[in-house]
């Protein structure tokens, strides 16, 4: 007898799932309502909100806003039918890709319809069975998941670490003077989980020596760091070496889609074989016009980035004064390390929601080792300095709680 697939889904629910029935429209699925803003609901209260990306506060900007809705009445929701290749390219889309290619430094780029399909199909495209795959540990899932179509080898390096990437490195080299294929090596500009930039600069003094192409997924460098806001390749002033550039639009530019830049031959290439693009509907017109407005934002109001950096050097500096571990971020996204069981965590958060009223994302194991609770803050142009004293305050309120087994449970 032939057993049935859905057997073991009922029987483990997954390493998050087989919590759903504690946590499910509380610490996973909440529903934030109102305006994307420093402040927003959280079932019918309001809330410090500390976990939503929108960097340079551009969800609320007015001009923004006001072109969205002129787009939306002109283009509606299904313009361009189709995908780019068949039916759905037009001038809109070519002037977005040129003008983030300048942008970035970059000779061309290519708008992608989702930013988690888009890395993965870019990895998908750029390698075939011969060649090798070296990717920081950290790295996101679409990147694993990108990986994880690849039919060569792959290596793991650990997190950060250029001896580990050499390692691999030479096993990779011996792996490809077999198969006849060549090199990509994986970072992200910013882990998006610690905070940490990847060491791009360390990464390209490589390239020369082991002959590797350099793909780099900057969705939380793009807006916040370097030039303009021009990502964590021009922040460290190796742009150039970096051979393949990807962002996403769902942060700094408070959107949905994402970007790849490099060589406009490699671009090209790209064009006409990522799947996940050949065979999807192109980005809707009304979002092309937002991001081409957004994009004019971000460089002529420079004060958004800098009131970004004001928000998250007073929040990161107040934590270390007080005490708290945020570990080696030198981005905006801030994690605050504490010792705890899951239990302790969900009553912690439960807390921090209900009686000081704010709201940050909640981070524990097997996402971290076991016996660390992290909470992880996402500081933005739109707060103020009133919601990051009050958030200070509490944030040692709970840590004595915690200290003194408040939150732990029967």
């Amino acid at each position: 007898m032939v057993k049935d697939l859905f057997s073991k889904i009922y029987k483990n629910k997954g390493p998050l799932g087989k919590w759903a029935s504690l946590a499910e429209g509380y610490f996973v699925f909440p529903k934030l309502e109102g305006p994307i803003s420093n402040r927003m609901k959280f079932n019918g209260k309001e809330v410090i909100t500390w976990s939503v990306n929108d960097y340079l506060g551009l969800a609320a900007h007015p001009e923004i806003r006001n072109v969205d809705e002129q787009a939306a009445k002109k283009f509606g929701s299904a313009y361009p039918m189709g995908a780019r290749m068949m039916s759905g390219h037009t001038k809109l889309h070519e002037e977005l890709e040129t003008k983030l290619a300048d942008f970035v430094g970059k000779d061309s780029s290519y708008v992608l319809n989702f930013g988690y399909q888009g890395i993965l199909s870019t990895i998908d495209s750029l390698v075939s069975k011969d060649d090798v795959i070296v990717y920081d540990v950290d790295s996101h899932a679409c990147i694993v998941d990108g990986v994880r179509l690849h039919l060569g080898k792959r290596f793991t390096f650990k997190h950060n670490d250029v001896d580990s990437l050499e390692k691999n490195l030479n096993r990779a080299i011996k792996v490809s003077s077999q198969t006849g294929g060549g090199i990509l090596v994986i970072s992200e500009g910013v882990f998006g989980m610690r905070g940490e930039q990847g060491k791009l600069k360390e990464i390209a003094r490589l390239k020369k020596k082991y002959g590797f192409r350099f793909l780099v997924d900057d969705a939380h460098g793009f807006g916040t760091l370097g030039k303009n806001g021009s990502g964590t390749g021009d922040e460290q002033g190796i742009q150039n070496e970096i051979d393949v550039y990807f962002a996403t639009f769902a942060k700094s530019m408070a959107s949905t889609g994402a970007f790849i830049a490099g060589d406009t031959e490699i671009i090209d290439y790209l064009r006409y074989n990522m799947r996940s693009q050949m065979f999807a509907k192109s980005l809707q017109s009304q979002l092309v016009v937002g991001l081409i407005k957004r994009l004019e934002v971000i460089k002529k109001c420079p004060e958004l980035k800098e009131r970004l950096w004001e928000n998250v050097n007073f929040l990161q500096n107040g934590l270390k004064e007080n005490g708290f571990d945020i570990g080696n971020t030198m981005s905006c996204v801030t994690p605050v390390y504490l010792k705890g069981s899951i239990p302790e965590a969900m009553t912690l958060v439960k807390d921090l929601r209900e009686n000081y009223a704010i709201f940050c994302s909640i981070v524990v194991y097997p996402v971290i080792p076991k016996g660390l609770i992290l909470l992880r803050l996402i500081p933005t142009a739109s707060h103020i300095r009133d919601d990051i004293e009050i958030t200070l305050k509490a944030f040692s309120e709970i840590r004595n709680k915690l200290d003194k087994g408040f939150y732990k449970t029967e």
